[in-house]
């Protein structure tokens, strides 16, 4: 089906007299994507949306700027144009790629615990990836049914595939593959091996990406923040000694251009960030978020009209817009965002004991013991998310005399409004070993180690990234818009004054809101910014922290203006 970009690209397609060929790149990408256009089109419609950007840029700033900037200022958007449309599909395909390579820990792990029951590879990768979701185990279950070549030559072929994305999934799926041919105690060590590869390689991809990206991120941060905020604090003294710096200028560098450059950084930026470990997915049917916006709406128009009643009576009436926006938009997005925040945070709670809860499972099975007393001791043992996961299930299957399985996984499962692959992975284990027996105990314990294993890289790659990302949040919320505020304050001390050379200061009923939109917009990419990089791209953890930041930046930036406007 056509969707409002394909029909977007045909169109401008159709303004380009001529196009370059399309590369192989953004064929693939194009496939990969699903897109419903040619790649041919894409090309076109890159030459097509030049003239148009271009001109639509001229004409807006030969209106609030020197006319000399307009010709310029057009082509580069024009060629910007050009370079979005024509290589956007490669990169939105190896976000993609990236994003679901984040799984491949999860599902190598999987089909190692598959192997120790049962040391059959295609069989393995078959039931893992039946079992499991995402595109990572959609590529495989294609391998698996499209290859006939001998044991474990699905498994090849696949890693094959997801090598250049993931070198660490080939070595793993090699592994994997040759171990159904070693003697039982050789196979352990090739499987836990595989698993090794697989750690090490997110260990290693993440470690790697927080050093490569420090250096552009301390330019950005440097060129980008540090030294517009530097200079926006000299707009009120350049303008009274006499240099022509009106507001339309103000506009055009601090809230088109500034702003744009930040958005174009940022996304080449994330990019490039590997997806070691996606975080748990809370769509918009899940049970527990609400499935109408009106709510966040309500609070929204609330918090913009009872923040704007206060900006206008403490600080001015100039300030009301921006406070209307700023404590409008963050309060609408913190409402809207916040329930699926909750849900995310009750699974990561779940998934925190989870390691220990399937190694004194896997260790009950072993000795012996059944699944189901070995699940009901667990439970009445362990606290928490996890324990309340269990003794649910327990219940259910003992009220509905329903298997393992289905007492987690059916749609009214315990699991049912707990959105963890990681969890799901263990109880589709569980009810494994509900029908295997003693062999599976070992695989539970088995599972419960490599679990704990990412839990452990995980946290070592936040840390990682946290160091570089935790300045850029701090920025977002509190220090651009103090610096802001005082801006703003400076201008309304100088009042009407002439300056030496005759030059006025900017009114700040204009400087106000122009320095008040690039606070919040400063506030909602470097925030986006810094929590895609620490946490991943994650529109509703991200939508979240955007909306604290913007009223945080809000309240912080007319505090500013008044606490500097009384000292001046």
């Amino acid at each position: 089906m056509t969707g409002p970009a394909e029909r977007a690209v045909a169109g401008l397609a159709r303004l380009a007299p001529t196009a370059p060929a399309p590369g192989d790149d953004l064929a693939r990408a194009v496939r990969y994507l699903g897109l419903d256009v040619e790649p041919a089109t894409v090309t076109a419609a890159a030459v097509g949306g030049v003239v148009p950007v271009g001109l639509t840029v001229a004409a807006l700033v030969a209106l609030v700027a020197p006319p000399a900037l307009a010709a310029p200022l057009g082509a580069a958007a024009g060629v910007a144009a050009y370079r979005a449309v024509e290589r956007g599909p490669v990169a939105l395909a190896a976000v993609r790629r990236t994003r679901a390579a984040g799984a491949t820990a999860e599902v190598v792990g999987r089909v190692a615990v598959r192997l120790r029951v049962e040391p059959s590879p295609e069989r393995a990768a078959a039931v893992v990836a039946r079992t499991t979701t995402g595109p990572l185990a959609a590529s495989l279950a294609r391998h698996v049914r499209q290859t006939r070549g001998g044991p474990g030559a699905g498994l090849r072929l696949f890693g094959d595939e997801w090598r250049e994305t993931d070198p660490a999934l080939a070595r793993a799926t090699r592994l994997l593959a040759e171990s159904a041919a070693d003697p039982p105690d050789e196979r352990e060590r090739t499987l836990e091996r595989a698993l090794r590869a697989t750690l090490d390689g997110a260990r290693e991809r993440v470690a790697a990406f927080a050093g490569d990206v420090r250096g552009p991120l301390s330019g950005l941060y440097a060129f980008g923040v540090l030294l517009p905020l530097a200079l926006v604090g000299t707009v009120p003294a350049a303008s009274v000694a006499g240099l022509r710096v009106g507001v339309p200028a103000v506009v055009l560098v601090y809230d088109i251009l500034l702003p744009a450059l930040l958005v174009g950084a940022s996304a080449a930026l994330l990019g490039r960030r590997p997806v070691a470990f996606p975080p748990p997915s809370v769509g918009r049917d899940h049970p527990r978020t609400p499935n109408t916006p009106w709510r966040a709406v309500l609070v929204g128009l609330g918090a913009a009209t009872g923040g704007a009643v206060v900006a206008a009576a403490l600080v001015g009436r100039w300030a009301a817009p921006v406070a209307a926006v700023g404590l409008g938009v963050g309060a609408g997005l913190v409402t809207a965002f916040r329930p699926a925040k909750r849900v995310r945070d009750r699974t990561r709670e779940a998934e925190a004991d989870l390691p220990d809860a399937l190694r004194l499972v896997g260790r009950r099975v072993a000795a012996g013991e059944a699944v189901e007393p070995a699940l009901a001791a667990v439970a009445s043992r362990l606290d928490g998310e996890t324990g309340r996961l269990f003794r649910e299930a327990v219940d259910r299957q003992r009220r509905l005399g329903v298997t393992v399985g289905a007492s987690f996984l059916r749609s009214d499962g315990a699991l049912a409004a707990t959105p963890s692959r990681r969890f799901r992975g263990a109880a589709a284990l569980c009810a494994l070993a509900a029908r295997e027996g003693q062999p599976a105990g070992e695989a539970l314990t088995t599972l419960g180690d490599h679990l704990a294993a990412l839990r452990r890289v995980e946290r070592e790659g936040r840390r990682e990234l946290s160091a570089v990302t935790g300045t850029l949040a701090n920025t977002a919320a509190l220090f651009g818009p103090l610096v802001g505020g005082a801006t703003v304050a400076l201008a309304a001390g100088l009042g009407g004054n002439a300056g030496p050379l005759g030059g006025r200061p900017l009114p700040v009923s204009a400087l106000g809101p122009a320095v008040g939109a690039y606070v919040l917009l400063l506030a909602a990419t470097l925030t986006a910014l810094s929590t895609g990089l620490e946490r991943g791209l994650d529109r509703s953890l991200a939508g979240y922290r955007v909306g604290l930041a913007l009223a945080s930046a809000t309240t912080a930036f007319l505090l500013a203006v008044v606490a500097a406007g009384a000292l001046l």
